[in-house]
């Protein structure tokens, strides 16, 4: 029989747009005991996880908890809940995860309209405004962070237009949360999906949430109507046998979630225990650091890191007057193979980067300086490390100044 080595992973330096490093005490918080789902101790820390949630999204909502899955799960959750086959749904796109948005949508039998804004930008609010008005949506999906893109969105004004027509606003968070300011009730959003592998720096495996009473009532309604329809099933099962549920998932049914993370405890999953520890120990980190400091350290590092990649003479991609403060995205330069140079940044120096998707593919690097990988050993090593590929790939650079400038922003900080 094969014998397997002992697990032991490498050491990395990760600075992608996620997954990033995870605080060394939220490592400790995977390792404690198991405790029972419905052990009063273990519900206490569900509690405590609500309650540091709707601080972390910046919200009086009832409902903030995790959906346990990557973020992709939490999108499909508030998608499959929110979403009823016909809706007409409106997704503003200006990157990768706005067609992610549309896919799910479609999935759930929306009938969904789209607006496309060139990649490297992002919408003004008017030009969103003025498609809603057009297209008289029951929802509008909109990103509010494009790490495919490093661009960040306002949200503001198309919340607040959205409330006054009262139609659902739902926002993927999943890259902002954490690191900047996603202010769930001021900008009038009605459900919000965040993402633990990025800012907030714990495992990928769980998607916080939150939602308004506003969504809660359609959700709640739905439930309703479900409820009627099995009856009918029980007692009329020719009539009814080929409709679909009125939410096509049980898992993802925040209906039933609600229920479970409520204090009726009613059974729906088996909670993922040392997950939950591991979010609750990050959210406690995170609000232990204060969110106006922790927003003021991820702008800290981004001005350093990009001060240090403009003095070594490399481009940024994008409009700057949108960029996404937790990534940032360097346009290769002509002539080098920039998966030769991440190979030998992972492989010489330990230090990760990302490349990009689709039409960026093989033209753009993509830094995240996000959650515990945001400090500044991390920044300095890279630019060290990025400059010494480069030179052995034969790039046209400006050497020695690439750290200079970075500790010149740290001296003045």
């Amino acid at each position: 029989m094969k014998r397997y080595a002992e697990l032991a992973p490498s050491q990395r330096t990760i600075m992608t747009p996620g997954p990033v490093e995870v605080d060394p005490r939220v490592l400790r918080a995977l390792s404690y005991p198991i405790l029972g789902q419905f052990d009063p101790e273990f519900t206490s820390y569900m509690n405590d996880t609500m309650e540091m949630l709707r601080a972390l999204f910046q919200t009086s909502n009832q409902w903030a908890f995790p959906i346990d899955g990557t973020s992709r799960s939490g999108i499909e959750a508030v998608l499959t809940s929110l979403i009823e086959p016909g809706d007409k749904v409106l997704i503003p796109i200006y990157g990768r995860f706005g067609n992610l948005l549309y896919e799910i949508a479609e999935r759930c039998g929306a009938e969904v309209t789209s607006i496309e804004k060139e990649w490297g930008t992002v919408f003004t609010p008017e030009e969103v405004i003025s498609a809603i008005h057009r297209e008289k949506p029951a929802l509008v999906l909109m990103v509010h962070g494009e790490t495919s893109t490093g661009r960040i969105q306002p949200l503001a004004e198309i919340g607040k237009a959205c409330r006054e027509l009262g139609i659902l606003f739902v926002v993927d968070a999943v890259a902002t949360i954490g690191g900047v300011p996603v202010r769930t009730d001021e900008w009038c959003i009605d459900a919000v999906i965040g993402g633990t592998q990025k800012c907030l720096s714990v495992p990928s495996g769980m998607a916080p949430i939150t939602y308004n009473d506003i969504a809660a009532k359609k959700i709640n309604a739905r439930k309703t109507i479900e409820r009627g329809l099995r009856t009918l099933l029980d007692s009329n099962t020719d009539d009814i046998i080929n409709r679909p549920p009125v939410i096509r998932s049980n898992y993802f049914d925040l209906s039933q979630l609600q229920d479970y993370w409520s204090s009726a405890r009613l059974n729906h999953h088996t909670e993922m225990t040392s997950m939950l520890y591991a979010l609750r120990e990050g959210l406690r980190l995170v609000l232990d650091e204060g969110l106006d400091e922790r927003f003021t350290r991820h702008r800290l590092h981004e001005s350093a890191l990009v001060a240090g990649l403009e003095a070594m003479g490399l481009t940024l991609y994008g409009d700057p007057s949108c960029k996404l403060p937790v990534v940032t995205c360097i346009n290769i330069p002509d002539g080098i193979d920039g998966e030769s140079v991440r190979n030998m940044l992972l492989n010489s120096f330990g230090i990760e980067i990302a490349s990009s998707f689709g039409s960026l593919k093989g033209k753009i690097w993509r830094i995240g300086t996000m959650g515990y990988s945001c400090r500044q050993t991390n920044v300095l090593q890279l630019l060290g490390a990025l400059e010494a590929v480069l030179i052995r790939h034969g790039a046209s650079i400006h050497t020695g100044t690439g750290l200079q400038a970075a500790l010149d922003v740290y001296e003045q900080k």
